[in-house]
C-alpha cells in the first residue's frame, strides 16, 4: 500500500488475525485514519 507524499516502513505480523490494537497501531504509524484505511481496502 503507498500513500502519495509520504514515505514510512511498516512491519506487518504475518500471522491470521491480527491484533484489532496492532492494526490500529499499523494504521496511525502509515498517517492514515481508520476511515482512510477502510477506503483504500475496499
Amino acid at each position: 500500500m503507498t500513500k502519495a507524499g509520504s514515505l514510512v516502513t511498516l512491519s506487518v505480523p504475518n500471522h491470521v488475525p491480527v491484533a484489532k490494537g496492532t492494526l490500529r497501531s499499523l494504521i496511525r504509524s502509515a498517517g492514515l485514519t481508520v476511515d482512510e484505511f477502510l477506503a483504500v481496502l475496499h
